[in-house]
């Protein structure tokens, strides 16, 4: 399973990890800041991570659908057939929610709960006053995809309103 992201510094980075009956491993990860982030770079990745495992012990290799990653499955079914390469189901909601997110019959209701958050954490006063009434629980969840950020944030919203 391949993760890619970018830290607080701009450098990027590419995770691979393993996912087996003991759980979720991080096999290894790299900077690629400096390195274009192209199919033909994923794939020599991948495979060396399959070589380190042993090919018998890998069945699928699952990415998100950006056309890198669609390339680097390419040249991998090139070189190795029998391995299965899976589009991420979460990847694909999130691309979901985000497409429904800006359909104007819901863009309205979900924009009015983020710049409600967006208030409440930008002025000081306001969020302890907040957090005074809410038992100090804040209003979203900090590591939220973004697309899914603004549902969840209106669900964190109607429950605290709820009690």
């Amino acid at each position: 399973m391949t993760d890619a992201w970018t830290d607080r510094k701009r450098r990027s980075f590419m995770n691979l990890c393993v996912n087996c009956k003991e759980g979720t491993i991080l096999l290894s990860s790299i900077e690629c800041s400096f390195e274009a982030y192209i199919g033909e770079h994923i794939c020599n990745y991948i495979l060396n991570a399959i070589e380190e495992v042993g090919p018998e012990n890998v069945v699928q290799v699952v990415t998100d659908n950006a056309s890198n990653n669609i390339a680097a499955a390419k040249m991998l079914k090139e070189k190795m057939s029998s391995i299965f390469w899976t589009l991420c189901a979460t990847y694909t909601i999130n691309l979901m929610l985000e497409g429904i997110g800006m359909l104007p019959k819901f863009k309205k209701t979900l924009d009015s709960p983020k710049n409600f958050t967006i208030f409440i954490y930008a002025h000081h006063t306001t969020l302890a006053l907040m957090r005074t009434f809410t038992r100090k629980r804040d209003t979203v969840k900090s590591s939220v995809t973004r697309s899914a950020s603004a549902f969840l944030a209106l669900q964190s919203l109607l429950e605290k309103k709820i009690s």
